[in-house]
């Protein structure tokens, strides 16, 4: 893996805002022709394929699909069989794919399961050959995307149409209205003109309560009366605990053996994490599961940094991050609902104090926004320590059970 070379991501979203996947790329590694070199290519997925898969768990990504940028070099490597066939999407040019010999590797991949991505279907004709060779297209509304088509028959269906670079929330609506069925880009992090003020529902009215008793250090006794107003709450809570697990050896059945076996930091922290996935909104599992990956990723880059206590505030801070978003009202209307310390609150508002680096790099790495290289070294981590805990949190993600 390149020294000093960040992975950025994209989400690829369905038409009803819900994650298929993510685009995974270098930050700042592109030639002149705005392309990655073959080199850098391979490493990439090399890296990715160690880090998202194991012996035990097998791809730690579920059903969630990686797209990549690549070339005949790549798509020729051995590294393209260390990832799941139906996971893994290469982006190809239309010159590649006119190419008799990668015609012929594209097609055996195709045949194994592999996708492959036209990346400039504007610079081919609707009904051109190649589509029937692609499982996706790409390009821009309005570029054409929309009335690319295979030949219609049994053996080759119409391509997932992929548009990028959205302009707006009325684009996107039109593309949906339009029929197409995927996005990639950074509109989601966007509120709508329209977004309409939510505030807390009566779930997470609850969870505050029990966040506010939890750091009062309160009875376990008052936190079990206040759980029992909600038995799904109750029964969320210790399926996440359960379900993620600590090594414990046994089930967590009730908050005094939680309170019992982990304490009341690690608590507060299944806490915030209920309070973020209590939401409702059509975009509230997209947002959901952002801030998830935004707090492993910073809790994960606090590790070795900070004390285990404060590594554990992190995650709050990333899992508090969107919450301006799942509620529709301001950070500091939400700072006035929920009484949290000052640091974290200065990391909410600001992105300073001796939280908020470790965000701001948490989403430096989702937007390719941002000097990363400077965030990480004004954190005194390495690429290399980045990467591992960006790809790590994508995959712990994907184990928590919403």
């Amino acid at each position: 893996m390149p020294a000093t070379k960040f992975i950025v991501r994209e989400p690829l979203l369905s038409a009803k805002q819900q994650i298929l996947g993510y685009e995974l790329r270098w930050y700042g590694n592109q030639q002149d022709d705005g392309m990655a070199s073959d080199e850098d290519l391979l490493a990439l997925v090399t890296f990715a394929a160690t880090q998202l898969r194991n012996e035990e768990s097998g791809w730690l990504l579920n059903d969630s699909v990686l797209f990549f940028e690549a070339t005949p070099a790549l798509i020729a490597a051995d590294v393209v069989h260390t990832l799941p066939a139906k996971n893994t999407v290469f982006r190809l040019t239309a010159a590649d794919l006119a190419d008799a010999e990668t015609h012929q590797m594209v097609t055996t991949l195709r045949q194994q399961g592999y996708g492959f991505s036209l990346c400039d279907a504007d610079t081919v004709a609707p009904d051109s050959p190649l589509l029937a060779l692609v499982s996706h297209v790409e390009g821009s509304f309005g570029s054409g995307i929309e009335n690319a088509h295979a030949v219609s028959d049994e053996a080759h269906a119409s391509p997932i149409k992929v548009v990028r670079h959205l302009a707006d929330w009325q684009e996107y609506d039109r593309c949906a209205a339009a029929g197409l069925q995927a996005f990639i880009g950074k509109l989601y992090l966007t509120p709508r003109p329209d977004e309409q003020k939510k505030g807390l529902n009566s779930a997470q009215l609850i969870i505050v309560e029990l966040m506010q008793m939890v750091r009062q250090n309160a009875d376990v006794r008052e936190l079990e009366n206040v759980l029992k107003r909600d038995a799904a709450l109750a029964y969320k809570l210790f399926r996440y605990i359960n379900n993620v697990g600590f090594g414990l050896g046994a089930e967590i059945q009730s908050l005094r053996h939680a309170v019992t076996m982990l304490g009341y930091s690690p608590l507060y922290r299944w806490l915030s994490l209920l309070l973020a996935t209590a939401g409702a909104g059509s975009d509230s599992a997209l947002l959901m599961q952002t801030a998830i990956v935004r707090g492993r990723f910073a809790e994960l880059a606090g590790h070795g940094i900070l004390p285990k206590n404060e590594a554990e505030n992190l995650f709050v801070v990333g899992m508090f991050s969107l919450l301006d978003r799942l509620l529709g009202i301001p950070m500091e209307e939400v700072l006035g609902k929920i009484q949290l310390s000052e640091p974290v609150a200065q990391a909410l508002l600001t992105r300073d104090g001796m939280y908020g680096p470790f965000l701001a790099l948490a989403e430096a790495c989702e937007t390719d926004n941002g000097d990363i290289g400077a965030l990480a070294d004004s954190l005194f981590i390495n690429a290399r320590q980045v990467n591992e805990a960006h790809l790590a949190a994508l995959a712990w993600a994907q184990s928590i059970k919403i």
